[in-house]
């Protein structure tokens, strides 16, 4: 529905109900009376009292009907007045007192008098102006990035009942919990309210699972995410490098904000780090932002930043590609991407090392490449086709040459070596026996025979495959 104006009584042509008969409906207060009240009132909030009432109202209404010449029984009997009014406290004191205005003081006031109908009508009045300001502390300007298409003030005071329902939650305003049955409550105030002309009137128990449902879901729950304006997150991330207080500032908006939004946030981000047109300042932003949810990014985040990995590799797109693998392993998630994108990872770490040790002045450029080489490594198990390109260049790097090894690079081969599965340790056992750099030095280099050695004295003596216990005894024998 439109404005306030349709909440207090006006009714709206081709508003759309999704049930038409006292027989659906029944069945909607049945499925409300059966569902659990598990909304207890804090110890710490102090309960609603309210005056009494029905001695004052019950012989009022009496003399009132009977003045009309009408029968006492078209409004609530003093007996359900009297039920609910117990009730009122109850409720009431759920809802923030904030949000005990003077809308709900008119609902107390029609319940005293009976007219339930109209309290139903006061309670949802209450629901959709608190609606309304949720959207608005969400905030105004970013609900157009969300949605795609203009939204201002005027655009949510048009809004029908069922749209602002859907809005928030899509906005993560209600949860879907609160949205199913808010959206049975909207049914029930069209149908039996004095909203509209009624099929029915509610008796004093379908009342208070109504105003249970809406202060609930509507008024007491104070979860409130707020909205990131994403174009003056770009424009940030564009402008220069974050300081400190302002990649907090924005880590703590994003963490403020609802999942849907974030994870459209972390696609953006991965973009511009991946754009050759990125300054170097606006892509370390993007990594620092994401590498701190790196820990905690949903399932569909992650699948939503594989998607687009994807796309740059189908689309033959290498620049992007190669930056996309980059933020992967920067974020330390590159399992994701499979085990074709982490063997080309690994075997190509495993090749820029070992051609750095082979050049000049290895001592002092390996270090960089021993550690991207062990980070890859410690983030998903190096699958089986890398394995020996793996293997032998750690090993190459580990036991150096006849002049020594890179002593600031060896705590990455000892973690390597450590880290070592069966199937990776008979490949280190079997290096000896092949023909390469690391055997041909080991042969015909006393140091660096006994650097293998140290290196598989290294080895947890229970990961070794039995088909290397002979090559292992060997060379832990005294």
């Amino acid at each position: 529905m439109g404005g306030l104006n349709h909440h207090l009584g006006m009714s709206a042509p081709g508003f759309d109900t999704t049930i038409r008969s006292a027989g659906n409906l029944s069945k909607v207060f049945t499925r409300l009376k059966q569902m659990p009240d598990s909304h207890p009132v804090p110890a710490s909030v102090p309960t609603v009292t309210l005056p009494a009432v029905i001695d004052v109202t019950g012989p009022m209404l009496a003399a009132l009907t009977a003045a009309l010449g009408v029968e006492r029984a078209i409004i609530a009997t003093d007996e359900q007045i009297g039920h609910v009014w117990s009730n009122l406290p109850r409720l009431l004191s759920r809802i923030p007192a904030e949000h005990r205005g003077e809308t709900l003081a008119r609902m107390c006031v029609a319940v005293a008098a009976g007219l339930l109908d109209s309290a139903v009508n006061y309670a949802w009045n209450a629901a959709i102006v608190e609606l309304r300001a949720k959207v608005r502390r969400f905030g105004l300007t970013v609900v157009p990035q969300v949605i795609n298409k203009p939204f201002d003030e005027e655009a949510l005071l048009d809004l029908r009942d069922a749209d602002l329902l859907q809005l928030c939650l899509e906005l993560n305003l209600i949860s879907e919990h609160g949205y199913f049955l808010l959206d049975q409550c909207r049914d029930v105030r069209n149908n039996f309210s004095a909203a509209h002309p009624s099929v029915g009137a509610l008796d004093e128990d379908e009342f208070i699972n109504f105003l249970n449902r809406v202060g609930r879901h509507a008024l007491s729950n104070e979860h409130n995410p707020r909205g990131v304006d994403m174009q003056a997150f770009i424009g940030a991330v564009k402008a220069a490098r974050f300081n400190p207080g302002q990649l907090e500032t924005w880590r703590t908006r994003i963490e403020g904000t609802f999942d849907a939004q974030r994870e459209r946030l972390f696609g953006t981000l991965h973009g511009i780090y991946c754009d050759p047109a990125s300054g170097e300042e606006a892509r370390l932003n993007a990594l620092g932002i994401c590498r701190a949810f790196a820990a905690t990014m949903t399932p569909k985040a992650k699948s939503t930043l594989v998607d687009r990995h994807q796309d740059y590799r189908a689309k033959g797109d290498e620049p992007r590609h190669k930056a996309s693998q980059q933020f992967f392993e920067r974020l330390g998630l590159i399992g994701l991407l499979g085990d074709a994108e982490v063997h080309v990872l690994i075997t190509s770490a495993a090749k820029n090392l070992l051609s750095v040790h082979n050049s000049f002045n290895n001592f002092y450029n390996e270090p960089p490449f021993a550690a991207r080489l062990a980070g890859l490594a410690a983030q998903y198990r190096v699958p089986e086709s890398a394995q020996y390109e793996f293997v032998e260049a750690v090993i190459t790097c580990a036991i150096g040459n006849t002049y020594g090894v890179s002593r600031a690079a060896m705590p990455s081969y000892w973690a390597m070596i450590r880290s070592f599965s069966p199937a990776e340790i008979r490949i280190m056992l079997e290096v000896p026996d092949e023909r390469s750099i690391a055997s041909n030095r080991i042969r015909h280099s006393q140091k660096c025979r006994e650097g293998f050695k140290e290196l598989v004295r290294m080895l947890d003596p229970a990961s070794v495959p039995t088909p290397a216990r002979t090559a292992y005894d060997k060379w832990t024998a005294d």
